[in-house]
């Protein structure tokens, strides 16, 4: 039975010439115990969690400079007008409220793609209306974020003022934050309802701080 053959094998010999020495016959090269003769492990990968990091980064930062600009800009004091409605808190209630209803069509459309109704099959349009309401929701949110920093800015003169201009800011932040993780296929499995969870939490409060105190006080107008 034969040896176990060497990875480099031995170049031929060559004769030796008059009054030359007799050459030394190859061996290996030595090696460090516990190595490769041929170490070849390639470079780690950066991690993956910095991704996060930097969009949580720059959410914060719109999250920051909505409430700065808020603050620092000289209110216009103009309202918004929109055709069907008596005021513009009336306007501004009631496109916060559409926002809310498509926040829950997106709360239960995740909870159905994800099994958390066993006994509901998700249809294949399921992932459509998950990603359009959530659309919708926020495009409706814009006239009101317009509305609340350009003409009127940053208010905290009572709790709830605060409290909804505070939200109001950390809300573009942490959807700001969720899709920049949307366009990561490496993002933590745990980010994404995470954030979509901060996003609906600050939409309702939102809703509660402006709608839902509007109705009580002047009932349910238009």
């Amino acid at each position: 039975m034969s040896g176990p053959t060497s990875p480099h094998p031995a170049p031929p010999p060559r004769p030796a010439r008059p009054g030359e020495p007799t050459p030394a016959p190859y061996t290996d090269p030595p090696t460090e115990p516990g190595l490769a003769a041929h170490p070849a492990d390639p470079a780690p990968a950066p991690q993956a969690g910095a991704n996060w990091l930097i969009a949580l980064g720059i959410g914060a930062l719109v999250a920051v400079g909505l409430g700065v600009y808020g603050r620092l800009h000289e209110p216009a004091l103009f309202a918004v007008n929109i055709a069907g409605f008596s005021s513009s808190l009336a306007a501004k209630s009631w496109l916060a409220t559409i926002a809310f209803v498509l926040a829950l069509v997106q709360v239960v459309s995740a909870m159905i793609m994800y099994g958390r109704f066993p006994s509901i099959t998700a249809p294949s349009w399921i992932g459509t209306l998950h990603r359009w309401s959530g659309r919708v929701a926020v495009l409706v949110t814009v006239p009101v974020a317009v509305h609340c920093l350009y003409a009127l800015g940053f208010e905290y003169g009572e709790p709830r003022v605060l409290v909804h201009s505070l939200f109001g800011c950390f809300f573009y932040g942490v959807f700001v934050t969720k899709m920049l993780l949307l366009s990561r296929k490496d993002a933590p499995k745990w980010s994404l309802p995470v954030f979509g969870g901060a996003v609906f939490t600050a939409l309702v409060a939102l809703w509660l701080t402006s709608s839902v105190w509007y109705f009580s006080t002047r009932g349910i107008v238009f």
